[in-house]
This record gives structure tokens, sequence and C-alpha cells, in this order.
């Protein structure tokens, strides 16, 4: 792990690592192994500083996608928290639009570039709500597929990112030149982004929880902390609200007295 640490980044040790301790763990299943020597290892690599999250404004993803040449799929991404490969692999019989929701069972990964379509990260099926402004361009990308159609695209071929060419980074610098102030950004900036707008219009954290798919509400907190700073004042002012006069008497020592 140390070797390999010198070459490698700390998400791809980590994984390494947890791979090669699910196979240990078989083989302690099938008493091959007495214990698990990849398990409960010491001096991991430590994460550094990591890549600073970009948020968009509401303005700034109206910006986007208008620019872009597949906006359905910009403003879904940013205003419902998607997985690059869970928002691909949606079918049109995974949105249920009386209730405006999509349902989340299949993520598709580009390996080598070819497309496998597996289960969600989490490996559990979960549902998203998306706007109601964005009904009809779903309802658009919905017409004359089948069931099985792929929502999005020509609904029988996986959507492609394709990197710095892609239609994605186009629609990024397309927009740049209208609005200056937009930041350089993947598709995947755009799950900070719809997380940041949902914390912002109120949602507490088990919602953005379930809304992302986070194995925890504490894997959010973890992950998001900067953007609920404002609920920790917002805390504060209630409590002031609630909180009864004190009388304090005059002096150099001051009790905390029960106003009558």
């Amino acid at each position: 792990m140390s070797e390999l640490a010198t070459e490698k980044s700390r998400t791809v040790v980590l994984r390494a690592l947890g791979v090669l301790a699910g196979i240990l763990d078989v083989a302690i299943d099938d008493r091959r192994l007495a214990n698990n020597p990849a398990r409960h290892i010491r001096n991991l690599p430590r994460s550094g500083p990591g890549k600073r999250r970009v948020y968009l404004s509401h303005d700034q993803v109206a910006t986007l996608a208008a620019c872009s040449a597949y906006p359905t799929m910009v403003l879904t991404l940013a205003y419902t928290g998607l997985r690059w490969g869970e928002a691909t692999g949606l079918r049109v019989r995974s949105v249920n639009r009386l209730r405006r929701r999509f349902v989340i069972e299949e993520n598709a990964v580009m390996i080598a570039y070819e497309i496998h379509v597996g289960t969600p990260k989490t490996h559990e099926k979960r549902s998203v709500p998306y706007p109601e402004r964005l009904a009809p361009m779903i309802e658009q990308a919905c017409a004359g597929k089948g069931p099985e159609g792929l929502l999005f695209g020509d609904g029988v071929n996986h959507m492609r990112n394709s990197g710095a060419q892609g239609w994605f980074a186009n629609a990024v610098r397309r927009a740049q030149a209208v609005d200056p102030s937009i930041p350089r950004l993947t598709p995947h900036d755009l799950r900070h982004t719809a997380a940041s707008l949902a914390i912002s219009s109120g949602a507490n954290v088990k919602a953005v929880q379930r809304m992302l798919g986070h194995a925890s509400a504490a894997m959010t907190l973890d992950t998001y902390a900067d953007l609920f700073d404002d609920d920790l004042d917002a805390v504060a002012s209630r409590l002031n609200d609630a909180m009864p006069l004190v009388a304090l008497p005059a002096g150099p020592q001051t009790r905390y007295r029960q106003p009558k």
C-alpha cells in the first residue's frame, strides 16, 4: 500500500485495498484463512485538501442549460443530484410522471470506452423527485419511446460525456462566454450544485441524503459541512427568540435571576 500510494491517489489505493479485503473475506468464509490481513490497517494514505467544489447559482444553471445541446440533462443533474451514470441509465419506465419522481435502479459506467450497466453505487433502489418546471421537458424526453427506452439520448444508446471535447465541455465554454463568473466544471459538479440549491432552499440533511443516495446522513454532513454553516446561525437566532429575558443586577458580580 505504501508503494502504491507513491504512484496513485488515495482513492485508488483505498479501492484496491477494498477489493483485496473483500477477496480475503471470502477466503475466511471458506476457512482458508484465519484472519484478514487487509482489514484494520494503520497508516492509511492521508487525504489531501481535495478539489474545491463548484456550486452554481440558479441563474448560472439556466445559462449553462441554454448553452447546451442537451438542456434537459443539465437541468436534471443540477436539480436532482443524480450521478452521471444514474442519469444516463434512466429508462422511460423509471419515470413516475404522476408523482414527478425518478426511480433509480441502474447505473451506466464507461470502462475502457464500453458502457457497463449495473446497480447504483449504494446497490439500493431509491426515488428522487424532480421539479414541476422540469416535467414538460421530461415528458418530451419520454415521447416516442417504449418503457425500456433510455430517457436521455436516442433511447437506445447511453449518452456519453467525451471529456474536454464533449458536449458538456463545449456547453461550459459557451456559457462562460455569456457569463464569465461560471467556473470550469464537470457533470459531477452539478451534483454538488444540486446539494447546494436544496440546502439553500431549506431542505434538511435527511432529505438531502435521500436525494443524493448517500449511505447515511453523517456522510452528507461530512461531504457538505460548509453548506450547513448558515443553519448554525439560524439555530442561534431561533434560540435567541425563544430565550426569556434575563434580569441581571448591576455591579461586578452578576447572577442569573429568573424574571418575575
